[in-house]
């Protein structure tokens, strides 16, 4: 359903790893280490419903010891502006958007 596939695709660590990935391919260890707070389990189920919803291709490599790499698939190209987008807005807002935040708290605990 289109709940289903928003919830995937605005996912905060779905819109971070797609930004990862936006790129170039990236190992496992990669991902987590430039996905800021991300579980090791986080990252695993995030990377899986990806890779489920046709975003993502993982390519498992016959090394000692394995070494797997994601990619953007063609799907998840198409999806790349976007959330590219959304996260430079973030960043260039969450200083104003942090401000109004304070804001509003300090009113909501006045009329307390």
């Amino acid at each position: 359903t289109i709940q289903e596939i928003l919830a995937r695709v605005g996912d905060k660590w779905s819109v971070l790893i797609v930004m990862k990935l936006a790129d170039s391919p990236h190992r496992f260890n990669e991902v987590k280490r430039e996905v800021t707070g991300i579980s090791q389990r986080m990252l695993t189920h995030a990377l899986r419903g990806l890779e489920r919803d046709g975003l993502i291709t993982r390519t498992v490599y016959d090394t000692v010891p394995p070494s797997v790499e994601y990619k953007l698939t063609e799907l998840g190209m198409a999806l790349k502006n976007p959330v590219v987008m959304l996260g430079t807005w973030v960043v260039e807002n969450q200083h104003t958007i942090l401000m109004a935040r304070e804001a509003f708290d300090k009113r909501d605990a006045a009329k307390r």
